[in-house]
């Protein structure tokens, strides 16, 4: 391993851990995210800690749960105060650079005039919000080209930069106001202005003004794309690369006709209110065009991820840079009757992508061992040599380092995944889910005899619920549950007296 390692870390929005080629998947091409994997270790038990974008990003940054960094659901900014990642590669001499998501901060309007968010869209659109006026270093990173939104429907550092080139996104967003509430629609943007292809074109232009400049210190690339989360809308060739009658929906697909008497989960899929935090139950059609959509959306960003690479390589880059592609948090993809994501902890929504490639250290290869999201950062530090006294008081996460070395290690043998959500003023859901090599158990807060348990080796399609049935792996997978969840308490502030 290089002395002076570069960290070029790639994330998507929403993607599952099957919606790559070398994931096993029969139809989408993924070649150039494929090929991190060449040299790498792909991990296939690769879990989030909660299944909500700004949590589990904040998850990633930090190191800790949402119990203990504050961002519990979507809409709760990130506190600033918080040691992150990027903040402490910063202050050990890495030059720090975001570009896409971040969402450190909520998009949407703020429910008080004295809560400020930096990525709320109709801000920027409004042209209240400006790039020269952008906080800096922001959450640790020396510089931001930030995208804030899905789909089309983009603001932030990117929208300026769209009227640069003669596009007026305050009346595209003007005409088309109900975007942010479709699964897919299609855009009017090209590929070249398609945000996709920004973050593609920006991390390409640092990479290039990092070599021109000789910079001598290593860099942390965060590098961003907010697609496929919905509404999918991929541009140009990318709408009809795939056609939904090449898709096969998951064998489970009828399943949502028992879960519907779910004591939990049906009364909330019912409720029209709660339709754009919740699954959302489609037809077989809808589910069909809703993942061609994303397989044309996961294409580009395949694309860019390959036009990266190679600038990596031609810029002799490649030996001294860390690769590592992830993704926040699934989908349902059609699991079950449903589309998107929510408070049922299936797999198609709490495991995602993890490759993981280092010159010198890694070797072609895939592991089944447990790791999460919340391990990353840890690892990370560990690798680039970071003394852990420059580390944050509270790291919950593992070293993965073994994993990377040897892929049959095992670092842990059960993921916590939190889910609080904030669904509407007086309505909070609650639900703890553990993970284990074998099995997957999820309680609901106020629910006090039910519970879901299912047998990941014996039944991967998650239709024979356990609970009631088997009481003995019920006492000891809950048991397992309250133990990790204690283990995770916050454990500060420390006493400061004995009385």
């Amino acid at each position: 391993m290089s002395e002076k390692m570069n960290v070029l870390f790639i994330i998507t929005d929403q993607q599952r851990a099957d919606s790559l080629s070398c994931m096993g998947n029969p139809v989408l091409k993924t070649p150039h995210i494929d090929s991190i994997a060449e040299g790498g270790v792909k991990f296939t038990n690769y879990y989030c800690n909660t299944p909500i974008c700004m949590p589990n990003r904040a998850n990633f940054f930090t190191g800790t749960y949402p119990s203990v960094h504050g961002t519990r659901s979507n809409g709760i900014n990130l506190n600033p105060n918080r040691p992150v990642i990027s903040e402490i590669l910063r202050k050990s001499g890495f030059h720090t650079v975001s570009v896409g998501k971040t969402h450190f901060h909520f998009f949407s309007r703020p429910t008080s005039r004295k809560i400020v968010s930096w990525e709320n869209i109709v801000g920027w659109l409004h042209g209240n919000l400006k790039a020269k006026d952008f906080p800096s270093p922001w959450y640790g990173f020396n510089e931001v080209y930030m995208t804030a939104g899905h789909g089309d429907f983009m603001a932030g550092h990117y929208s300026e930069w769209l009227e640069e080139q003669g596009w007026n996104q305050h009346e595209y967003a003007l005409e088309r106001p109900l975007t942010l509430n479709e699964n897919y629609c299609e855009t009017e943007l090209s590929e070249e202005l398609y945000p996709s292809s920004y973050i593609t074109d920006k991390t390409i232009d640092y990479l290039e003004r990092y070599v021109k400049e000789g910079n001598n210190n290593p860099f942390f690339i965060h590098c961003s794309y907010p697609d496929p989360h919905h509404p999918v809308c991929p541009p140009g060739k990318y709408r009809d690369l795939y056609k939904p009658d090449d898709i096969e929906l998951p064998s489970n697909f009828d399943d949502v006709k028992n879960l519907l008497n779910h004591e939990f989960l049906g009364p909330h899929i019912k409720d029209a209110r709660f339709r754009q935090l919740l699954p959302q139950i489609v037809t077989r059609d809808e589910a069909k065009i809703f993942t061609a959509l994303t397989y044309g959306s996961i294409a580009m960003i395949d694309d860019g991820v390959g036009k990266i690479l190679a600038k990596l390589k031609e810029l002799d880059l490649n030996n001294d840079t860390m690769v590592i592609f992830t993704s926040d948090h699934g989908d349902y993809g059609g699991d079950h009757g449903f589309l998107l994501k929510g408070p049922a902890h299936y797999r198609g929504i709490i495991n995602m992508p993890l490759l993981w490639r280092i010159p010198g250290v890694t070797e072609t290869s895939t592991s089944d061992s447990l790791i999460s999201t919340v391990d990353l950062p840890k690892t990370i530090l560990n690798l680039l040599k970071i003394h852990p006294k420059f580390h944050p008081r509270v790291f919950q996460g593992y070293d993965a380092t073994p994993i990377l070395k040897d892929p049959s290690v095992k670092i842990r043998d059960r993921v916590l995944i939190e889910h609080d959500e904030e669904i509407a003023k007086d309505k909070i859901i609650r639900l703890r889910t553990l993970v284990t090599e074998k099995n997957r158990l999820t309680i609901y807060d106020g629910y006090d005899n039910l519970g879901d348990i299912f047998n990941y080796k014996s039944d991967p399609d998650e239709v024979n619920n356990l609970w009631n049935t088997d009481k003995e792996l019920r006492n000891k997978l809950s048991e397992e549950l309250l133990r990790e969840i204690i283990k995770v308490r916050p454990r500060f502030p420390k006493r400061n007296a004995y009385n």
